[in-house]
């Protein structure tokens, strides 16, 4: 359980980062939460607690897109499963920074994070956000290029006082 929640941030973004949208990557980790817990007793203690995670929660990714047919892409599986291993890569490497982001994120206000959900989490897009909200495109698209700065910033002093 310990290695589970030390883990659940990172394998959230392993898991976004092949399905791409936000509540169904919540729901596709929680079932590979519920396999692994399940499935404990064959992880080897000392051996690399993450990389049979995210084993784990890649054939629950696969299974999800077999199952609801979500996958825009049709990838053959030894092409996903390359994918799949970089992004573990990625996610590892990236970890830090992403970390600094969700800071950076949460430190928005309230309408900007709503606005960054909704297109990035959410996966909606920006011609909708600007119909909905009685708004050109553009004007969503200058929102979006001022929040993406704003987020870099903070994004590079998190990380530049980190290492300090």
């Amino acid at each position: 359980m310990r290695l589970l929640n030390a883990t659940h941030a990172l394998l959230l973004r392993y898991v976004m980062s092949l399905v791409a949208n936000r509540h169904d990557a919540e729901d596709v980790l929680q079932r590979a939460s519920v396999v692994m817990w399940r499935r404990f007793g064959t992880f080897e203690p000392g051996t690399d607690f993450v990389a049979w995670a995210t084993t784990v929660a890649f054939y629950e990714v696969k299974n999800f897109q077999r199952v609801t047919g979500r996958s825009r892409l049709q990838f053959d599986d030894e092409l996903m499963q390359t994918l799949a291993a970089e992004r573990a890569h990625q996610v590892l490497r990236w970890s830090p920074r992403m970390e600094a982001l969700e800071v950076c994120v949460a430190k928005l206000d309230p309408a900007q994070r709503t606005l960054v959900e909704t297109i990035y989490a959410q996966g909606m897009d920006v011609s909708e956000v600007a119909r909905r909200q009685g708004r050109a495109p553009q004007t969503i698209y200058n929102q979006l290029n001022f929040i993406r700065r704003a987020l870099a910033e903070c994004v590079q002093r998190r990380m530049a006082a980190a290492a300090s």
